[in-house]
């Protein structure tokens, strides 16, 4: 990876000398499968005399011409770059290479479908991948128009980001062995970001559909899927939802799409949920549901659909100059989506969602020493790299909920609209986007900005209530505080409810809406008002910040939790007790409690989702480990309950029994997920599925309760690629020495796996069950970081370095082990460094937790 860096110094430099005007990039996908042929012409202009470089990973560079004038691969082709000197005004680049294929998700994947031997391509450009197909300017602020010619058999598809032309189909002669070969030329695209350029390739089945745009103009619209899963595929649903989102984004932004046409394909083997490819959106197959999938999944996927839609405005038609400003992207993308999700589907608790899953995700970033400020200081691609994290994405978002707030709803749509039209097609900075919300708002934000956008850190509201002897609000404030190491105190807006009892319900009574700022903000409008059973800082979550709950409401939510009639608030509550356990402020065997006693009533699927989670980390490192046993066989005690109590074929049900799976503790459990996989023992309306019944496998395997002769026969019924990924993910949670040791080798001596079975392995390898074994690792752990770093692509390392550590040991060992690491490598890149900090940061938290919990059995 180091040769294959770039500061943004050096890409300030690049951009003062040269600006791009476009690329002619022609594609041989018929030379095999290893390599593919790729041709670019560059043309753009120069400082003359200039010296600058293009990027391009490569195995072989034929040809390079430059203004007409070869040059020698040989003398200016080296660390993925090409070097360019004596530049004139005007400049013809031609590159002719053969580039590589990846199993990594990043560049252009290569998959064969093991059902039935098709293969299929898809790219994946984002942040410094297109480098890997054809010789780029890559970075944001060189935008350039993008004409793709592609040379594949005949039988495929081939998509990109104009629409699809009729191929040409070549004298058979011409073709590979019987394989008919055909050309795809498509129109230039409009001028745009080399990471949002896309190609999509394979005998992919499609259907189409259209709709008019505010514009007046008819957009073209296509499903893509692979063969083998096609019959699992919802088109229909996903044209409902994106004609959901056109219509709300284009009513809400003000400016029509600027397309010409939007494909959605469903990739196999993709790293992150979906890609924001301008017109052709890529998106991972776990949205293709093959099985009964949760409603928090299939909500999520409404909320990618959106998210990738909002970015058709947001990143590719109006795009950062660099990636410090990678959040505007992401974080704006974030928050419209769920706006759009709530006010234009069916998922209309869709904040519910944000609240449990994304603000959770990032009050966990932002208390990790790795925490930056939203607009994060990003001096190359490893920095930009690691931070795809919960302050980019759901901080980012968070805050501009609260922005909005501030603001006001219309007067942040007005300056959104504004920014679009004043910079379409162009590249911006944060103060771009502020200039126009000043102007809409009459709202002063420079000072705003700085104080949230420019500092690093999460704040903790509390309330101060005092009453008179009837019960009656004599005072009520509002007490901020900040962590030591990031001390700015914050201005937020936000929501007080009072609940009250009513009929076994807890219900809003009353809601005032306020602005907070400094260390104490008394709030008057609150007095003289009669003491409710449970005050609620943030109710409707607006403000980005944790809250605690006064003696008396915290008494009232634990005891009457579920029983709070807002979703939103219960999400909330939730979420306090978490931050509470996780801060070692409360111990983690009172949030079991807590949990066990509540979460079978819960009706949100994303904060069951999220909750149940937070469930086994808390058994499983939170708790005093003289007590883990007991508290993880009490834990699959009532989840089993719970599963056998909850309504038949619901959404409860299904999650409890993943849950119950995954919790094995007893022979009595095993027995139990065992006769459910078979059919032996039944729950009214809980169908065993192929993914269910893998589910339950991975749980016994990691209870050590069958093996690998079992797993083969499931993967043998199943041999899927899915069905793949899930069977590595057994055979790696098997807790023998002996299986971990071969899942390890797999993993650290063999580069040619792909991501997901990487990603898979990883995930059962640390299954907390297995924590006997683990402590065999730690050393190797360690001894592989250097190597793993330098020698694998950013995305497989980062599987590997993540998922592998055995933060499921939670002791000491593994603590002064990660710290001696650390010290004795103070030259490794950064990037690595963060990664193991945060690695560190988690076991660090789990021992404070620990401790905690070994007080409250002491004082029990």
């Amino acid at each position: 990876m180091p040769g294959e860096n770039l500061t943004r110094t050096e890409a300030q430099e690049r951009r003062a000398v040269i600006d791009t005007q476009s690329y002619e990039v022609s594609l041989d996908l018929t030379k095999g499968a290893e390599v593919f042929g790729s041709r670019s012409v560059v043309r753009f202009t120069a400082t003359p005399g200039a010296f600058t470089f293009i990027d391009l990973i490569a195995r072989e560079v034929r040809e390079i011409t430059l203004n007409g004038e070869q040059i020698d691969p040989d003398e200016v082709f080296a660390d993925s770059r090409i070097a360019l000197s004596d530049l004139q005004a005007e400049n013809v680049l031609i590159v002719d290479a053969d580039c590589l294929y990846t199993n990594t998700g990043e560049g252009l994947h290569r998959f064969v479908d093991p059902v039935d031997g098709e293969v299929y391509l898809y790219s994946q450009f984002e942040v410094p991948d297109s480098r890997r197909v054809f010789a780029v300017f890559e970075q944001p602020d060189l935008k350039a128009t993008f004409q793709f010619t592609v040379t594949a058999p005949a039988a495929w598809k081939v998509v990109s980001n104009s629409p699809t032309p009729e191929p040409i189909v070549h004298d058979p002669s011409t073709g590979s062995g019987t394989q008919q070969v055909a050309t795809w030329g498509f129109e230039p695209t409009p001028r745009i970001s080399s990471y949002i350029t896309a190609l999509v390739a394979g005998p992919y089945e499609a259907t189409f559909s259209e709709l008019t745009s505010s514009s007046g103009k008819v957009i073209p619209l296509g499903v893509y899927g692979r063969k083998s899963l096609w019959q699992h595929l919802d088109a229909d649903y996903i044209f409902e939802k994106t004609r959901q989102g056109f219509a709300y984004f284009e009513e809400k932004f003000g400016v029509a799409y600027p397309f010409e046409k939007y494909d959605q394909l469903f990739v196999p083997e993709f790293n992150a949920g979906a890609m924001e490819n301008a017109g052709a959106v890529t998106f991972t197959e776990t949205y293709v549901f093959r099985s009964k999938v949760t409603d928090a999944v299939r909500e999520r996927r409404v909320v990618t659909i959106l998210h990738e839609l909002a970015h058709m405005w947001f990143g590719d038609l109006v795009t950062m100059k660099w990636w410090n400003d990678l959040w505007l992207n992401e974080s704006f993308a974030e928050w419209a989506s769920t706006i759009a999700t709530a006010e234009a589907t069916e998922w209309t608790e869709a904040w519910t969602t944000f609240n449990a899953m994304e603000k959770t995700w990032a009050y966990r970033q932002d208390q990790l020493p790795s925490t930056h400020p939203i607009v994060a200081e990003i001096n190359d691609l490893q920095d930009v790299l690691v931070n795809f994290d919960g302050i980019t994405y759901a901080k980012g978002g968070s805050v501009l909920k609260q922005l909005a707030a501030w603001v006001g709803i219309d007067a942040f749509f007005a300056g959104v609209s504004q920014y679009f039209q004043k910079h379409s097609w162009g590249n911006t900075e944060l103060s771009d986007l502020l200039v126009e919300l000043e102007a809409t708002s009459g709202r002063e934000l420079t000072s705003w900005a700085k104080k949230w956008l420019e500092t690093a850190g999460v704040n903790t509201l509390s309330p101060v209530i005092a009453e008179d002897a009837s019960g009656t609000i004599t005072r009520f404030a509002v007490t901020q505080t900040a962590p030591a190491d990031y001390p700015t105190i914050r201005p937020h807006r936000l929501g007080i409810g009072f609940y009250d009892l009513d009929g076994g319900a807890l219900v809003r009574t009353h809601y005032v809406e306020v602005d907070v700022d400094g260390d104490r903000t008394e709030i008057p409008e609150l007095q003289g008002l009669k003491r409710p059973d449970m005050v609620l800082l943030n109710d409707k979550d607006l403000a980005y910040a944790k809250i605690r709950l006064d003696e008396r409401s915290l008494a009232t939510a634990i005891e009457h939790l579920a029983d709070i009639s807002d979703p939103l608030a219960r999400s909330l509550v939730w979420g306090a007790a978490w931050d509470q356990t996780r801060d070692a402020e409360s111990a983690a065997r009172d949030y079991i409690d807590l949990v066990l006693g509540n979460i079978g009533r819960e009706t949100e699927s994303t904060t069951v989702r999220t909750t149940l989670a937070q469930l086994q980390l808390a058994a499983n490192v939170y708790v005093d480990p003289s007590t883990r046993s007991a508290a993880r066989e009490k834990i699959a005690d009532g989840l089993w309950a719970l599963a056998q109590q909850a309504e038949a074929g619901s959404d409860g049900q299904l999650q409890l029994v993943m849950a119950f799976a995954n919790s094995i503790a007893t022979a009595e459990h095993a027995g139990i997920v065992g006769r459910l996989r078979a059919g032996e023992e039944t729950l009214s309306g809980l169908e065993i599925d192929a993914d269910l019944s893998w589910q339950l496998l991975i749980g016994l395997a990691a209870a050590g309760a069958t093996d690998a002769t079992t797993i083969d026969a499931a993967l043998a019924a199943d041999n899927t690629s899915k069905g793949g990924e899930l069977a590595a993910q057994a055979r790696a949670a098997l807790p023998t020495v002996d299986a971990k040791k071969t899942a390890w080798a797999s993993l650290i001596d063999n580069s040619d796996l792909p991501n997901t079975i990487v990603r898979s392995t990883a995930l059962g390898f640390v299954h907390p069950s297995g924590v006997d074994v683990l402590g065999e690792f730690i050393q190797p752990y360690f001894d592989m970081l250097l190597p793993i770093w330098e020698g694998r692509t950013y995305q497989i390392a980062d599987y590997l370095i993540v998922g592998l550590y055995p933060r499921s040991l939670a002791n000491i060992e593994l603590r002064d082990a990660t710290r001696a690491w650390l010290s004795q490598h103070q030259d490794a890149a950064p990037a690595l460094r963060r990664l193991v900090h945060e690695n560190l940061a988690d076991v660090e938290r789990a021992l404070a937790a620990q401790s905690r919990d070994a007080d409250a059995d002491a004082e029990s």
